[in-house]
This record gives structure tokens, C-alpha cells and sequence, in this order.
């Protein structure tokens, strides 16, 4: 039940996820397309991709159209692997990103009035004096208070993303090489011939 469910997920992602021919066909990633197809963009290695699937995650909450390519745009300017970054983006999916607009207003909410709250009020003055308040609503194409909390569940996703898919990775690389000591044990083993018994 669960091998099957997996291939569907995978089957699904194979479908939708765009190829480095449909992006070179994009008119939007046209004109950028000798940087975003660059082939080191398009490796999988350990800086690579963690690096990937945190901009993906932070794409696919903050920005409600276009995670695919704003996503490959910006996996340029941080060195990250596209095809983990647009990957990630599907956290950005209708039906999952209509519950993450639910919570992020209930955290932009509660910080907001928490803020209010205060005599300083340090998130309502370094918007109002550095302009990112206007600047997330923009965006995000949303109110204030959910705007806050998206780039705030943005941020903590991207985190969690990032360290998980590090430690995923080393964690893989450490069973490679297992993996191979043990073949290479295996083999010389294999080659080792057995001791002659005295007497024989």
C-alpha cells in the first residue's frame, strides 16, 4: 500500500515537474535561460540542494503564482539546486497553501497584537520605517496580519527544510559508504584462498 502510494507521488511529480527543455521554452526564463540551464545548477551535491529546498519552501509560501520560475530565477543567485528548489515549491499546492494562509494569519495576528501590546513596538516601527510591511503585502497579495505570518511560516519552513535535507544527506552518503566498505570486505574475503589444515 504504501510502495504504491509512493510511485504515484513520484509518478505525479514526474508529470508535473518542469525539464530543463520546458524551462528553455518558458518565454519568462528565455532571456535567462544560458544562466538558469548553467549544467551546476543541475547537479545533486550537499550544499546544492539543502540550499534548494529551503528557497523552494520559502517560494512556494511567500509568493501565491509562479513558484516554478520564480524559483529557478533566484536558485541562481544563491547557488542552489533547481530542481530541489521547484520541488519544494509544491508546498505551495491550493489545497495545503489554504491552510498555511489560515495559520499565517493567526500568527500575524497574534505577533501584531502582541507588538501592540509593547511600548516600542519593534515590528510595527521596522516596518513602518523600512517599508516591508507594504513590501510583503505586495508579495504576497495579502492583508498585513497574514502577510507577517507567512513570511514568518516561510522562514521556519525553509529552516526545518534546510536542516532536514542536510541530515538526510549526510546520513545517505555515511550508508554509501558503509555500503561499499562492506562490499570491498566482501570481495576481499572472496579472494582471501581458505588455510590449509595440518595434517591435510
Amino acid at each position: 500500500m504504501i510502495g504504491a502510494a509512493k510511485t504515484g507521488v513520484m509518478r505525479w511529480f514526474a508529470t508535473h515537474m518542469p525539464t530543463r527543455e520546458s524551462l528553455e521554452r518558458n518565454r519568462f526564463i528565455r532571456p535567462f535561460a544560458g544562466t538558469v540551464l548553467r549544467s551546476d545548477l543541475w547537479r545533486f551535491n550537499r550544499r546544492s540542494v539543502p540550499r534548494g529546498v529551503a528557497l523552494g519552501l520559502f517560494v512556494g509560501v511567500m509568493i501565491p503564482l509562479a513558484h516554478f520560475i520564480v524559483a529557478a530565477l533566484l536558485a541562481v543567485f544563491v547557488r542552489a539546486n533547481i530542481p530541489a528548489a521547484m520541488a519544494a515549491t509544491f508546498i505551495g499546492f491550493p489545497v495545503i497553501y489554504v491552510g498555511l494562509v489560515a495559520l499565517a494569519y493567526r500568527i500575524g495576528e497574534a505577533l501584531l497584537h502582541a507588538d501592540a501590546a509593547t511600548a516600542i513596538q519593534p515590528i510595527s516601527h521596522t516596518m513602518g520605517a523600512t517599508g516591508s510591511g507594504d513590501l510583503l503585502q505586495r508579495v504576497t497579495g495579502a492583508g498585513l496580519s497574514t502577510a507577517v505570518g507567512l513570511f514568518v511560516l516561510a522562514s521556519v519552513l525553509a529552516s526545518i527544510g534546510y536542516l532536514a535535507t542536510s541530515l538526510f544527506w549526510r546520513l545517505w552518503i555515511a550508508r554509501k559508504r558503509r555500503a561499499r566498505l562492506e562490499e570491498a570486505r566482501a570481495l576481499r574475503s572472496a579472494r582471501v584462498p581458505p588455510v590449509p589444515q595440518a595434517g591435510a
